[in-house]
């Protein structure tokens, strides 16, 4: 056997033009969004990582693999020397991870192409930080929270519309019970009610926070701490303000005073004034239109019966 010399073939291969690369570079950038969907993260997430690397490309104005750490150190050090820690990680971290799709799927290939070497332009040194400043949230005391909801049944005597507001102080209290997120009790349905369930009943949430970015995650919630008084107060007597059918399929829990294109009412959004919290010191519970003064805003007064939902 004997030896020959091994000549590269790129010295004989004719260079590669732009609209080549510019091809290249489209079917890079589809092979990571479908990549991070195989993985299963939801669109919203993939959304977010592709306009961060759009942003960037921009800037850079050429292909993100001819990145080097002193590009990076320009663009972080300077460019978003003033934007929020959020933005600097989430930016640093799509980067990142599109760096590792390259070396894992593409590094032969670019190198071929462009006699470059995959390597992630960001490092230990020039990495971006998270805010290391702490970021506490005392939660408010058990008097403090009871004054604030009393102080918004008070303001419900004097407020213009009854339903909305109503139905923004029974959303607070139902979060501030049970620990519901402003998204999953505006997906709630009536039908998400489950009185049967447990000895209080349970609330079927549908549209919870996914772990790792993988989309909703159900959980069934139960309802203690009071929240089913308050939310058997809430379908009793407020609930028929606005106007709705409970006997349609996928009837909002919490509905707006806005219709749908069928006539039903649509979903409050968190646009509305539900969050607003009271004006005035805390007093007695409101009458309001068909209302009960003993059950209002999670009372201590024994619940009504009702059916389940």
């Amino acid at each position: 056997m004997a030896l020959a010399v091994v000549r590269d073939l790129r010295e004989y291969r004719a260079p590669v033009s732009k609209e080549e690369l510019a091809e290249f570079e489209t079917d890079v950038l589809a092979g990571f969004v479908l990549a991070r969907a195989s993985a299963g993260l939801v669109d919203s997430t993939i959304r977010n990582d592709t306009n961060h690397l759009e942003l960037i490309r921009d800037w850079f104005g050429r292909p993100l693999w001819e990145m080097e750490p002193a590009d990076a150190d320009v663009y972080f050090g300077k460019v978003l020397r003033d934007a929020k820690p959020s933005t600097r990680s989430g930016r640093a971290g799509a980067l990142a991870v599109f760096f590792q799709f390259l070396e894992l799927r593409h590094k032969v290939e670019l190198h071929n192409l462009t006699g470059r070497v995959v390597e992630c332009p960001l490092d230990e040194m020039n990495r971006p930080r998270a805010s290391v400043e702490p970021q506490l949230r005392i939660p408010p005391s058990e008097a403090e929270i009871e004054e604030l909801f009393a102080g918004w049944r008070e303001e419900l005597v004097t407020c213009r519309k009854f339903g909305p507001a109503a139905r923004n102080c029974a959303v607070a209290r139902l979060a501030a019970d049970v620990g519901l997120r402003i998204n999953e009790a505006r997906m709630l349905d009536l039908d998400d009610v489950r009185w049967e369930l447990g000895r209080f009943g349970k609330l079927n949430v549908r549209h919870g926070k996914g772990s790792r970015r993988r989309g909703p995650k159900p959980r069934l919630v139960p309802l203690i701490n009071g929240a089913d008084r308050n939310l058997r107060w809430f379908i009793e007597d407020v609930w028929g303000h606005f106007d709705a059918d409970h006997t349609r399929p996928g009837a909002p829990l919490f509905p707006s005073e806005r219709r749908n294109q069928d006539g039903s009412c649509s979903r409050a959004t968190p646009t509305s004034s539900a969050g607003r919290g009271p004006k005035q010191p805390p007093s007695t519970c409101p009458p309001g239109p068909g209302s009960s003064p003993r059950t209002c805003c999670g009372t201590s007064a024994p619940p009504s019966s009702i059916s389940p939902a």
